[in-house]
């Protein structure tokens, strides 16, 4: 298992981003939520099979929202996502 959070940048807010984000999840066996930040960045927290959370942000990353991103940064969680499903977060 590995868990993650990941910083994009970019035009990555009011366009739809955390909703793709989450439609993507629905097809991998993870776990996590996807919220906007303050200062215009979107803050993703994913925990799964590292294989599989790999295939998740390779998705995310390659697929329709590519255009849309200009940096992603991952950081290793030392404690698994507590979450059901994949949610979007408006905190």
């Amino acid at each position: 298992m590995i868990s993650l959070q990941v910083f994009y940048e970019g035009h990555v807010q009011g366009v739809g981003f955390r909703w793709s984000v989450r439609d993507v999840a629905k097809g991998f066996d993870v776990t996590g939520w996807v919220r906007n930040l303050a200062d215009g960045r979107v803050e993703l927290h994913v925990t799964g099979d590292d294989d599989e959370v790999r295939a998740f942000l390779d998705r995310v990353r390659q697929g329709e929202l590519h255009s849309l991103i200009h940096k992603q940064t991952e950081n290793k969680l030392d404690k698994p996502v507590t979450a059901r499903g994949f949610d979007i977060r408006h905190d």
